[in-house]
C-alpha cells in the first residue's frame, strides 16, 4: 500500500498527516492540475505543541523517591511535577539475574526493596507519557531507536519484527548474524524490509555513537535530569513509518526539512530524494485536505458511506463506540434486515479501526455493533475489524463478538491522543458533558430563598442575583411560582444577573424594605424609550412580540410579527419582572435603526436613565 507523509510546521505546534492509498483509480495518476489528495485517505494524524511535547522514549538520570512494595513498584523522580512510575519488572540492574516477584516468579523471588532504595540514583526511559492523574511509566531497559533497529544496551540477541512475513524475517535474521553489538542486543525493526547488512551495519555505528553520548552526560549529570531526548515528532514518525511503500515526505518548513535531509543522510542516503519541500501558495494539509479531518476529530459522530454512524463517547477507563443504521433502509426491493445491520456494521468495523489510528484511541474499546441473527455475518464482521487492524502499527487485542454484539479489545495506549491536545475539561460541565437544568438550579434556590427569609424575620425584602434563565422559572407562567414564595414566607424577592453569570450563581446584593428593594431592582421606569430586539411572540397576546434585557420581559404591542428586528419603544406600563410597551412613531420596521432614530432624545430613568438595549446576549457555552 503505497504511503505520503505531510509535515506541517507553525509558530505553536507541528501536524503530521500519514496518508494511504484507497486503492481507488486516480491513485497514482496525479498531474499538476488534479487534486493531490485524490486516491489517498488520511490515515493516522499526529500533534506535538511546543509546550506539551511527549516524553515517550526521553532518558532521564533520576532519584528513587519512595519503594513500594506492596505495588512491586517504586516511583522515580525525574525532574518532572509527577513522579514516574517503575515497576519491579522493568528494573535492570548489573549482575542481578535471580527472579523476581510477579510473572510466575517463586519462592526465591527478589523483593524490589532488596533492588532499590530511596535516594538511589538510576537511569530510566519514558515508555508511556504521563496520562490524566498517572506519572509517566519508566523502563530501567533502555532502548535508543533507528530507522532498521533499536539498540538495547542491557538487552542480548537480535530480534526480529513479526509484522514481517517470515520470508524476510528469515533474511533478516541471515542479514543480522554475526553483528557485532558490543555486549547488548538489537530490534530489527518493520521498516527494515529490504535492508542489506550494510544498511544495518551504517545503523549500528550510528546508535553506538548515540550510547556514548548517553553514557557521558549520564556521569556528568546530576540527578534528576534529561540525559537524552528523543527526536522530534516529524523524525520519529518518519523514522518509524517509512519504508519502500512511501512514496514521499512532503515538508512545509525549511528547518524542517533540512532536518529530515541530515537524519537520512545519516541513515538511509538512498531515501533523501523522497524529501521535498512544499512550496505552494495553498496552506499543505489544506491542499491535501487534511485540515477537515482535523476539526472532525473532536466529533461524537462519525457518519458511514450507506447512511449509518457511529458515536463515540469516552470515558476514564474505556471508550465507548456504538454503531446505528441511521438513514441506511438497505437497498433494492428485496432488501432484509438482517442484510441492512450486516451492511451497517461491515462498514463500521472499517471506520472503527480508521477512527481509533486517526484519534489514537488506547485503553479499553467496547464496539456495540447492532445485533446479527447468523453467525456467518458476526464472523464476518470480526473477520473485517482484525483485518483492518493489520494496518494499525499499535499494538491491539481483540475478543470475539458476544451474544450481545459487543466486541471487547485492547489498544496501547502510550501518548495522549489528539483530542487530549485540542481540547480540554469544559469548567461547566468538568467533562462530564451533562450540567445541571435551570429546573433542578430554581428548586435548589428556591430551598435557599426560604431558608433565607427564616434566618432573617425583620428584613421585608431581598434582591438576589441569579442567572435570568434561573429567575426565569420563578417569574415565568404568571409569576406562580414566585407568588406562592412569597405567600408562604412573608417576604419579598426581586430578581437582577445578566446572561453571563454561572447558572449555579446565586448571590444576595441587597436588603431592605420592598419600596427600597424595589427602587433599586427594578431596571426601568414609565416613560422610558429602549432600543429592543424582538425575540419571540407573546405567548398569550396575538399581536405582542416580546424583548428581554436580562431576563426582564418587555412585551410590545402591534410587534408580533417583527421576530427578529429592533426597534424603538416606548414603556407604558412597569412592574418588577415585566413592562409593557409601545413602538415609537417612525421607528423602521425591519434592520438597523436609521440614523434620525438613534439620535432622538431619549428618556431618562431614575436610576441614571442610560439608554438601555434589549438585544440577544450571547448565551456561555454550555456542555
Amino acid at each position: 500500500m503505497k504511503k505520503q507523509v505531510l509535515v506541517s510546521v507553525s509558530r505553536g505546534e507541528t501536524r503530521v498527516a500519514l496518508l494511504e492509498a484507497t486503492g481507488k483509480p486516480g491513485a497514482r495518476r496525479r498531474t499538476a492540475t488534479t487534486d493531490p489528495s485524490r486516491g489517498y485517505r488520511v490515515a493516522e494524524l499526529y500533534l506535538e505543541r511546543r509546550g506539551s511535547r511527549s516524553i515517550v522514549g526521553n532518558i532521564y538520570k533520576g532519584v528513587v523517591d519512595n519503594v513500594l512494595v506492596g505495588l512491586e513498584a517504586a516511583f522515580i523522580d525525574i525532574g518532572l511535577d509527577k513522579n514516574g512510575f517503575l515497576h519491579v519488572d522493568e528494573i535492570v540492574l548489573p549482575g542481578i539475574e535471580a527472579p523476581r516477584r510477579g510473572r510466575g516468579a517463586g519462592k526465591d523471588a527478589v523483593d524490589i526493596s532488596e533492588l532499590l532504595k530511596p535516594g538511589q540514583d538510576v537511569v530510566v526511559q519514558v515508555v508511556k507519557d504521563p496520562l490524566k492523574t498517572k506519572g509517566a511509566r519508566l523502563s530501567m531497559e533502555l532502548t535508543i531507536a533507528g530507522r532498521y533497529m533499536v539498540y538495547t544496551p542491557t538487552g542480548e540477541g537480535i530480534g526480529v519484527s513479526r509484522r514481517l512475513d517470515d520470508g524476510e524475517r528469515e533474511r533478516l535474521r541471515r542479514e543480522t548474524a554475526g553483528l557485532d553489538l558490543r555486549g547488548g542486543g538489537a530490534i530489527v525493526r518493520t521498516a527494515a524490509h529490504g535492508a542489506t547488512r550494510v544498511d544495518l551495519e551504517r545503523e549500528l555505528q550510528y546508535l553506538f555513537k548515540l550510547h556514548e553520548v548517553l553514557d557521558r552526560r549520564v556521569a556528568e549529570a546530576k540527578a534528576p535530569a534529561l540525559v537524552f531526548q528523543e527526536a522530534d515528532l516529524a523524525v520519529r514518525v518518519v523514522r518509524d513509518v517509512y519504508s519502500e511503500h512511501f512514496e514521499r515526505a512532503i515538508v512545509d518548513d525549511a528547518q524542517q526539512h533540512h532536518r529530515l535531509i541530515s537524519f537520512f543522510t545519516r541513515t538511509a542516503p538512498e531515501l533523501v530524494d523522497r524529501v521535498e519541500l512544499y512550496e505552494g501558495a495553498v496552506p499543505l494539509l489544506d491542499a491535501y485536505k487534511v485540515t477537515p479531518v482535523v476539526e472532525g476529530m473532536i466529533e461524537r459522530r462519525v457518519d458511514l458511506p450507506s447512511g449509518g454512524y457511529l458515536m463515540i463517547d469516552y470515558a476514564e477507563a474505556l471508550t465507548v463506540i456504538d454503531v446505528n443504521t441511521g438513514s441506511f433502509i438497505g437497498r433494492g426491493k428485496g432488501a432484509r434486515l438482517e442484510d441492512t445491520i450486516t451492511k451497517t456494521n461491515l462498514e463500521a468495523a472499517e471506520e472503527v479501526v480508521n477512527q481509533l489510528r486517526l484519534r489514537d484511541i488506547g485503553g479499553i474499546i467496547v464496539i456495540d455493533f447492532i445485533d446479527m441473527a447468523r453467525a456467518r455475518n458476526r464472523d464476518a464482521v470480526l473477520k473485517s475489524l482484525r483485518k483492518a487492524l493489520d494496518e494499525d502499527r499499535t499494538k491491539t487485542f481483540t475478543a470475539d463478538i458476544s451474544k450481545l454484539g459487543l466486541v471487547e479489545m485492547t489498544r496501547q495506549n502510550v501518548t495522549e491522543g489528539i483530542r487530549e491536545i485540542m481540547t480540554r475539561p469544559c469548567p461547566t460541565c468538568h467533562g462530564d458533558g451533562v450540567i445541571r437544568s435551570e429546573e433542578t438550579i430554581s428548586i435548589e434556590f428556591e430551598r435557599r430563598m426560604r431558608e433565607l427569609a427564616l434566618a432573617n424575620p425583620d428584613t421585608e425584602a431581598f434582591l438576589v442575583q441569579m442567572n435570568p434563565r434561573v429567575s426565569g422559572e420563578f417569574t415565568g407562567h404568571g409569576g406562580r411560582v414566585l407568588d406562592e414564595l412569597e405567600h408562604q414566607t412573608g417576604k419579598r424577592f426581586y430578581f437582577e444577573g445578566s446572561e453571563g453569570l454561572a447558572l449555579d450563581h446565586f448571590a444576595v446584593t441587597f436588603e431592605g424594605t420592598s419600596s427600597e428593594v424595589l427602587e433599586r431592582a427594578v431596571p426601568f421606569r414609565v416613560g422610558d424609550e429602549l432600543l429592543v430586539e424582538i425575540v419571540e411572540p407573546h405567548m398569550y397576546e396575538a399581536d405582542y412580540g416580546v424583548a428581554k434585557i436580562d431576563g426582564y420581559i418587555i412585551s410590545v404591542r402591534d410587534a408580533a410579527r417583527l421576530v427578529g428586528e429592533r426597534l424603538m419603544v416606548r414603556l407604558e406600563q412597569v412592574d418588577r419582572t415585566a413592562a409593557i410597551a409601545v413602538p415609537l412613531d417612525g421607528t423602521p420596521p425591519t434592520g438597523e435603526p436609521d440614523d434620525d432614530v438613534q439620535s432622538a432624545p431619549r428618556r431618562r430613568g431614575r436610576r441614571g436613565g442610560r439608554r438601555r438595549s434589549a438585544e440577544k446576549e450571547p448565551a456561555p457555552e454550555q456542555a
